[in-house]
C-alpha cells in the first residue's frame, strides 16, 4: 500500500511539473548602429546619434517590438578626408537595444 502511494504522488508530482508555467525568457539584445560622414567632427557625432534614435524608434516598429529599452550609446569616428582648409569624418553611433 505504502508502494502505491508513493507512485501516486510521483506521478501527482511529474504531472505538476509538466503544466507549471515556464520562467519568464530572458530579454533578447541586439546592438543598433547608424553611421554618417560629413564636414568636421561635431556635426557627425551629433546627427549620427540623432539618427540612431530615431532609427531604433523605426526599427522597433517594423519589428513588432512595443517595449524595449536602449542601452549606452557610444560613438566612434575616423577622419576620412584630412585637406588644410577642412577635414571630414565619418562617425557611428551604437547602442544595445533590449526587448
Amino acid at each position: 500500500m505504502l508502494r502505491a502511494t508513493y507512485m501516486v504522488f510521483v506521478l501527482a508530482l511529474l504531472a505538476a511539473m509538466t503544466v507549471a508555467p515556464a520562467p519568464a525568457t530572458a530579454k533578447k539584445c541586439e546592438t543598433l548602429g547608424f553611421t554618417v560622414n560629413d564636414y568636421g567632427k561635431k556635426g557627425p557625432i551629433r546627427d549620427a546619434k540623432a539618427l540612431l534614435d530615431k532609427y531604433i524608434v523605426d526599427w522597433a516598429a517594423e519589428n513588432g517590438v512595443k517595449k524595449y529599452k536602449v542601452g549606452k550609446k557610444s560613438v566612434s569616428c575616423y577622419l576620412f578626408l584630412d585637406f588644410y582648409f577642412f577635414d571630414e569624418h565619418t562617425c557611428t553611433a551604437e547602442a544595445p537595444v533590449c526587448f
